[in-house]
């Protein structure tokens, strides 16, 4: 368990825009920082980040919390992967209650699996470095192919020695189990029950996760033997599918947010090639065919692709209708292709990094211009192909979700095609109507809006709550935000807000689960001499009172800084008249709590037919409505008899 102290200085040196930047391309708005959902796909950003409260939320999916929160979220981490990793980006030692020994199994699946594939990393990394058959046969492969020493050391490339159970004997001898080894595509079980290399005798690729962890690997033989696969990679498990991984991304993203740009290339060569060139923006779909998940993945960092292809001139074709996803996810699409013979990891050797950007700077082309000029060449004379091209083209534009940009490429195509825009355009119109009708697309219109009918879009459906609720949640927001100022009214002096609060609030009983839970954790902090803030919430381990307290703190619209100059309209603040607002907010509470109260006596006084229960009853119900009356009185409302 990671001590106390621990916690707070990795809270303390945690900047959450710094954090999720690394996952999330954010934009500064105001005090706070916008992006595009990571959780859902979205068009328009409703991810919200606010640096001075130390949260984010996302009013997409309704996640929201810390740094800590958004670690476990996102990339599933535990509680102390999501500390152990901030501790590791901020150069924090994480002191433990208890002996943390790596080469036992954790209690938890997937951490147990992500050990075992780092321990497997550090085992084919060192049997390439230090033994004799990694040095002669992978050691020198690697040099071959160009790759440094340094180069070698970042990827973590390794060798898996041609023996049968050379890692999976070392691995059982050090302690971890069969079950992880198997799960985790490492070994492979016989019929015998027993264990062997799934690897052997191959150069090793391992995979990172986003934020670095080894999850799997990709394994490439060095035998001319045809009946031997040249490349096995990792089974799907627990903590790889490999829809959802790039190669190469998390040495990647750093350049690609900062150069807003990132090159897509085909291979585990290839990216270790244009990365040591210099290059560092590149990653690789890893022989896979590209997913939307992976697309999604880079759109959190940039909106700009550049598809670096090799000379073939086949799978180009093949692989252009698979591409139109990416215009779907609204990302700008480049191509560039090599000469024949020639890969990103071959022109970049040969040639050197000044030339290989030289050669992308001059050759590269909008996806669509480039795809409808192969398909021309293709089709030839031949008006049946090229109509069809035409069609296909057409589609391809359909794609792309921004009107103004689709119709630039509409203007470009119909040059290109030689056909009129209009025709175009009505063939356009006829894919999207199609589309919409076949999705249920609730937003697709032929006919424009009713003017007082409202229009969302990417907005998600607020959950109606009941009026005892909202009342309630009001009550632990101004605890949050205020809890902590003193008093500044009818001369009260030296008295805190929260306790007041508490001390006012102390006949009342509060329903909403998660709203009591808050109420018992604020008193029993205040029991313990500590006047808790919203700090202290925001880091709960619980998970209800973490949304709870993220939802109450963050505000998805905020007033421009001119607001006043630009509208002169003057928004009431509630800090102006402090106590309006927290006696406002208690006696509403009250006042809604009486008259649950009073709706029970009046459906007993219904039901009961004993005389001297119902006086009983009536003399609580008078009671009840005098403190009803009370509280109307200060609230200045009229109470309907």
């Amino acid at each position: 368990m990671i001590t106390k102290p621990t916690i707070d200085r990795i809270m303390e040196a945690t900047d959450i825009v710094e954090v999720i930047g690394e996952f999330v391309q954010l934009k500064k708005r105001g005090a706070n920082f916008i992006g595009l959902s990571p959780f859902v796909n979205e068009k328009t950003p409703s991810f919200t980040v606010s640096p001075a409260k130390g949260i984010f939320k996302d009013f997409s999916s309704g996640k929201g919390g810390s740094a800590v929160t958004f670690l476990m979220e996102l990339e599933k981490f535990t509680y102390p992967e999501a500390l152990k990793w901030l501790a590791k980006k901020y150069s924090i030692e994480v002191e433990e209650t208890v002996e943390h020994k790596e080469n036992r199994e954790e209690d938890n699946r997937r951490e147990s699996l992500i050990i075992v594939s780092g321990y497997a990393a550090k085992f084919f990394h060192e049997s390439l470095l230090e033994t004799d058959e990694g040095k002669s046969i992978g050691l020198s492969y690697f040099k071959e192919r160009g790759f440094s020493a340094d180069t070698i050391k970042k990827f973590e490339l390794g060798y898996s020695p041609d023996q049968w159970e050379a890692f999976t004997g070392q691995a059982l001898k050090d302690g971890y189990q069969e079950e992880f080894l198997v799960n985790s595509g490492l070994s492979v079980k016989r019929d015998n029950g027993s264990l062997y290399d799934r690897y052997r005798g191959r150069v090793m690729f391992p995979i990172h996760s986003f934020t670095g962890r080894v999850i799997a690997f990709g394994g490439r033989t060095l035998k001319k033997d045809k009946n031997v696969p040249k490349y096995v990679n990792s089974p799907e498990s627990e903590i790889y599918h490999k829809s959802n991984v790039l190669y190469g991304l998390y040495f990647a993203k750093r350049a690609i947010r900062e150069e807003d740009n990132c090159y897509l290339v085909e291979g585990y060569a290839d990216v270790i090639s244009v990365h040591q060139a210099g290059i560092e923006n590149v990653v690789a779909s890893s022989g896979t065919s590209l997913t939307v998940e992976q697309i999604r993945l880079i759109g959190r960092l940039t909106k700009n692709i550049t598809i670096l292809y090799d000379g073939d001139a086949a799978g180009i074709k093949a692989s252009l209708r698979g591409l139109d996803m990416i215009l779907e996810e609204g990302l700008n699409v480049k191509v560039v292709l090599f000469p024949d013979g020639h890969d990103p990891d071959s022109f970049v050797q040969t040639f050197g990094t000044s030339v290989f950007k030289k050669h992308i700077e001059d050759n590269k082309k909008d996806f669509i211009l480039y795809k409808t000029d192969i398909l021309l060449k293709d089709a030839g004379n031949d008006p049946i192909k090229k109509a069809e091209v035409i069609r296909e083209i057409v589609e391809s534009i359909s794609k792309i979700p921004d009107s103004i940009k689709a119709s630039v490429f509409i203007k470009e195509c119909s040059n290109q095609l030689q056909i009129d825009e209009r025709a175009l355009l009505s063939e356009l119109n006829k894919m999207r109507q199609a589309k919409a009708k076949k999705d249920g697309d609730k937003n697709f219109r032929t006919e424009p809006a009713a003017p007082d009918e409202p229009q969302f879009f990417d907005e998600p459906q607020e959950k109606v709550v009941r009026e005892s609720d909202a009342q309630e949640k009001e009550i632990v927001r101004l605890l949050l935000l205020y809890g902590n100022k003193m008093i500044d009214w009818d001369g009260i002096a030296n008295t805190y807000i929260g306790p007041f609060m508490i001390a006012e609030l102390s006949d009342v009983e509060f329903d909403q689960p998660v709203c009591k839970q808050f109420i018992e954790i604020y008193c029993q902090e205040l029991e313990n001499g500590v006047l808790p803030e919203d700090q202290h919430f925001i880091h709960y381990p619980d998970k209800g009172i973490v949304d709870l307290t993220v939802t109450l703190l963050a505000t998805k619209y905020a007033l421009s800084e001119n607001w006043y100059e630009m509208h002169k309209i003057m928004v009431p603040d509630e800090q102006a008249n402090m106590k309006a607002t927290i006696l406002g907010a208690i006696f509403h509470l009250k006042k809604q709590k009486v008259g649950k109260i009073l709706e029970n006596l009046r459906k007993q006084l219904q039901t009961t037919t004993e005389a001297a229960d119902q006086e009983i009853l009536l003399n609580q119900y008078m009671h009840m409505k005098k403190v009803e009356k009370h509280i109307s009185d200060y609230l200045g409302s009229v109470i309907l008899k």
